[in-house]
């Protein structure tokens, strides 16, 4: 069985065989990946009304647990968001009535991001939809070849320099 990065490897070795693309291989094909289940994330977020960054936004607010409030700066920490693309995410979650953002009685300077009830229900009936799309996107791994998987690339991750803050 091939992929698209195999034939791209191919045409390496017929030009540079003296390479070892052992790590094209292995870099093309997570990029690939994350190329092709990005944009069956977007499809599926989009039929419901939402954008990754947002859905991960109303996700990381229940996670929390009640009141379901983080400050932006916990937010980008315990999410996949990055600090730079939260403000516009956060303006469509308050146009939309999924969040509240408000002052910090307890601290003027500082901003309250609020999942609002409507918010609860729409991330708490996309949930489980999404996970059913994620077994769907994985179905070509059994369950061993997926934890397998999970585990390599946590391994990568965290040797990466990518671990909890605090950690």
């Amino acid at each position: 069985m091939e992929d698209r990065v195999d034939r791209y490897l191919t045409q390496w070795r017929a030009v540079r065989p003296e390479l070892d693309t052992a790590p094209m291989g292995v870099v093309g094909r997570l990029s690939r990946a994350a190329q092709l289940l990005d944009r069956e994330l977007r499809t599926f977020f989009t039929a419901n009304d939402l954008q990754p960054g947002e859905f991960d936004i109303l996700a990381t607010l229940r996670r929390s647990g009640e009141p379901y409030r983080l400050t932006p700066g916990a937010l980008v920490s315990t999410s996949m968001v990055t600090s730079g693309a939260i403000t516009n995410r956060l303006d469509h979650l308050v146009a939309k009535g999924y969040v509240t953002r408000e002052t910090d009685p307890a601290n003027r300077r500082s901003v309250l991001i609020t999942l609002t009830d409507a918010g609860r229900e729409k991330v708490d009936a996309v949930v489980g939809e999404h996970l059913e799309n994620e077994r769907r996107l994985l179905s070509a791994l059994t369950p061993a070849e997926q934890d397998r998987l999970a585990n390599l690339l946590r391994k990568l991750l965290v040797g990466r320099g990518d671990v909890p803050d605090g950690a």
